[in-house]
């Protein structure tokens, strides 16, 4: 930060109160906070309250760095500093493997688990839990029979908590979450945003857990066990489009208001999938889908002109407004053809009256406007 130079730190600190250093300090990046910190003990309690408020950790791992360093020392950190607990509302722990995850020492990970775990459970304040553990939960031993992320959440009370996301990578054969994670969820009145990456086990939660969970990511199979009576109007699916089925589907739609936005960006969907969720899921407003263009050749070898097959799929909705293609990819020329697009527009709004926003694979965005006319 640079300050005039008949102006010395010591006069702006004694000078400004405490909200106005807030808003200065507020917007710049933590090395900058970490610097002024330095400058008197008074800007060290500004900057400290707003570096503690939202913290974000990433650690590599690799054969020559097999600990989670900075996870471990933002710890220790917290510890030494119990007066800033209150004010941690974010926390975000991330571990990802460079190389064998054969390489690192289970019992290394499962003991840094454990002493994130010990913090955790003193951060009541949380309003933001992001949790992705990387390789940890592929390294368990038989031995020791918990899931790497139930060991960080295992016994932790967020009161507050709105936003949780959990995981590892998953791979068959891996340790399963077990009751720890049914537990945990059952303590968090506030949430409204849960992402669950790996979770493909059996969820056992009382009827009156999450009443105000609006939005869930995670396999087909979990969300037919939380959807059911729950306020759920955004739904993500990850996995294989497989994965959802005529037993699971029905349950996906059992939640206590419509279910008005399907994220199916994060799975190749074949068009007899799109047809399945008109009809149990016929709420849905808000549609994003990854489209497995192998499974459609009988439309188009080449171009654009594949998807006019999806015109008789949309005429099964009845209350969509926005059909995202986004996330579907289509080899060859990826250039927007704006002749064609627009009479796919056309074709699917004859079909599906409601559709007001279409986005296409060229990521070209079209809208209706109240003349009737693509734009």
């Amino acid at each position: 930060m640079d300050f005039p130079a008949s102006t010395s730190h010591r006069t702006l600190d004694l000078s400004l109160p405490n909200e106005t250093l807030v808003a200065i300090f507020d917007g710049l990046d933590p090395t900058t906070l970490t610097d002024i910190a330095r400058v008197s003990r008074r800007f060290n309690a500004v900057a400290e309250r707003i570096l503690y408020s939202c913290i974000c950790i990433t650690d590599l791992l690799s054969s020559s760095s097999p600990i989670p360093g900075k996870t471990l020392r933002c710890c220790q950190s917290i510890l030494r500093r119990p007066h800033l607990i209150e004010i941690i509302r974010r926390l975000q722990i991330r571990w990802a493997m460079q190389g064998d995850f054969r390489t690192i020492s289970p019992q290394t990970l499962i003991e840094a688990c454990v002493e994130a775990g010990v913090v955790l459970q003193t951060l009541t304040f949380l309003e933001g839990l992001d949790i992705f553990l990387g390789p940890a939960n592929l390294a368990i031993t038989p031995l020791q029979p918990i899931h790497a992320v139930e060991r960080i959440v295992r016994g932790c009370h967020f009161p507050y908590l709105r936003y949780c996301s959990l995981g590892a990578e998953w791979t068959k054969g891996v340790q399963p979450y077990t009751n720890i994670l049914s537990e945990f969820l059952a303590l968090v009145p506030s949430l409204r945003h849960l992402r669950l990456s790996d979770h493909q086990s059996a969820l056992l939660l009382p009827p009156d857990a999450m009443p105000s969970l609006s939005y869930f990511r995670g396999s087909p199979d979990t969300a037919a066990i939380l959807l059911p009576g729950r306020p759920v109007e955004h739904l993500a699916l990850v996995g294989q489009d497989s994965d959802v089925n005529r037993e699971n589907l029905p349950r996906m739609g059992l939640t206590s208001v419509p279910l008005r936005s399907l994220d199916l960006s994060a799975m190749q969907v074949r068009p007899i999938l799109l047809r399945n969720i008109s009809t149990y899921l016929a709420a849905v407003e808000s549609l994003k889908v990854r489209l497995a263009l192998r499974h459609t050749l009988h439309y188009s070898l080449s171009g654009i002109t594949l998807l006019a097959g999806l015109s008789s799929v949309l005429g099964d909705f009845r209350h969509l407004v926005s059909f995202d293609l986004s996330a579907t990819e289509i080899d060859g020329n990826r250039q927007a053809n704006f002749a064609e697009e627009a009479a796919l527009c056309t074709a699917w709004v004859r079909a599906c009256p409601t559709l007001k926003r279409i986005i296409f694979p060229s990521k070209t965005e079209w809208q209706l406007d109240e003349n009737g006319t693509w734009a």
